[in-house]
C-alpha cells in the first residue's frame, strides 16, 4: 500500500509538472500574439519612412528616427483634438461615473418603492435600441448637435454600469446605513459618507470602463461634428489617417519636407503617420490602466459574490 501511495504521489508531481509547463508555454505564446502587433507599430512609428516601405521590421526599429512624431505633432489639429480628447475623456468619466453612481445607490435601497421597475425599465434599454435615426433626431431637438456636450450628456447614464454599482453597493453591510439613520443621517450623508467610500474598487473599475469609452470614441464627432475642426478628437483623426492611407498608394501619399539647412530631407508615408498616430493615441490608456488594474480585478469579483 505504501508503494501504491507513493507512486501515486508521483504520478500527480508528474502530471502537475506537465499541465504547469504546458500552462507556461500557452501563456507565453498569448503574450507575444498580444504585444507583437504593438511592439511593431512601435517600431515602424520609431522607424525612418522611406526604411520601412522596404518591409521586414519586426519589434526594433531599422532606421530609428523621431521624425514621424514631429510631422504628427506639428499639426495643429493633433494638438487641439488631443486637448479635446483629454477633456472629453476627464470630463464624461467624472460626470458618468457620479450619474451612475448616484442612480445605483438609488435602486439598491429597499425602501425604494419603484426599485423594480426603475431596474426593469433600465434594463429594457440594454435590448431595444432606438436606431441611429430617432437618435439623431433628439439630440439634435436638445440642441446638442454642434456642441461639446454632444460627447457627455448622452453617456451620462450607462445602464451596465449602474447595474455594477448596484451589484457592488448590495453587498455593503446594511448595518451601517441603520447605524447612520439612527444617529440622523440622511440619504446624502449615506451616500457620500459609508456608500461611495465604500464603493472605491467599483468606482475605479466602471471609471475605467468610461474612460476608455470615451477615449476611443470617434463615431459621435463623425455623425454630429465632423464639420467642426474644434470639436474634433484624436480617435477622429487617426480614423481620417486611416481612412485617407486606405486610398493613397505609398508613391502618391509620400511627402519630403526639408529639413534644416543642410539639405537633409525627411520624409513620411501613411504607414509611418498612421503607426505613430496609433501609438499617440494609445499611450494615456496604457499609463492609466496599470494604476487601475487592482481595483478593476477587485470591483468585477466582489460585485459578482453576495455577501
Amino acid at each position: 500500500m505504501d508503494f501504491l501511495r507513493k507512486l501515486a504521489g508521483k504520478r500527480r508531481g508528474i502530471d502537475d509538472l506537465v499541465f504547469d509547463s504546458v500552462n507556461i508555454v500557452l501563456m507565453i505564446l498569448l503574450v507575444i500574439v498580444m504585444l507583437y502587433p504593438m511592439l511593431n507599430t512601435l517600431a515602424i512609428s520609431f522607424n525612418e519612412a522611406t526604411d520601412t516601405v522596404r518591409g521586414g521590421i519586426g519589434i526594433f526599429p531599422r532606421s530609428f528616427t523621431t521624425y514621424n512624431y514631429a510631422h504628427v505633432f506639428e499639426n495643429a489639429q493633433i494638438l487641439r483634438a488631443g486637448l479635446t480628447s483629454i477633456l472629453r475623456t476627464v470630463i464624461g468619466t467624472a460626470t458618468g461615473v457620479f450619474a451612475s453612481a448616484c442612480v445605483a445607490y438609488a435602486i439598491s435601497r429597499e425602501h425604494f418603492v419603484l426599485r423594480r421597475f426603475t431596474t426593469l425599465a433600465f434594463v429594457l434599454t440594454m435590448y431595444m435600441n432606438p436606431g441611429l435615426i430617432p437618435t439623431y433626431l433628439l439630440h439634435r431637438d436638445l440642441g446638442l448637435i454642434g456642441s461639446f456636450w454632444i460627447y457627455i450628456i448622452p453617456s451620462l447614464i450607462g445602464v451596465f454600469n449602474i447595474i455594477v454599482i448596484r451589484s457592488f453597493m448590495d453587498n455593503v453591510p446594511k448595518s451601517l446605513f441603520e447605524s447612520a439613520q439612527m444617529d440622523g443621517a440622511g440619504e446624502f450623508v449615506q451616500f457620500f459618507k459609508i456608500a461611495l467610500p465604500l464603493s472605491i474598487p467599483v468606482i475605479a473599475t466602471v471609471s475605467l470602463f468610461i474612460a476608455v469609452g470615451q477615449w476611443n470614441q470617434w463615431f459621435d464627432v463623425f455623425i454630429y461634428n465632423s464639420s467642426i475642426p474644434e470639436l474634433s478628437t484624436l480617435q477622429y483623426e487617426l480614423m481620417k489617417v486611416l481612412s485617407s492611407s486606405a486610398f493613397q498608394s505609398s508613391g502618391d501619399a509620400q511627402s519630403q519636407i526639408q529639413a534644416g539647412a543642410a539639405g537633409i530631407v525627411e520624409t513620411v508615408t501613411p504607414q509611418s503617420v498612421r503607426a505613430a498616430m496609433t501609438i499617440v493615441v494609445s499611450v494615456p490608456i496604457i499609463c492609466v490602466y496599470p494604476f487601475l488594474q487592482k481595483y478593476f480585478v477587485k470591483g468585477l469579483t466582489i460585485g459578482g459574490v453576495k455577501g
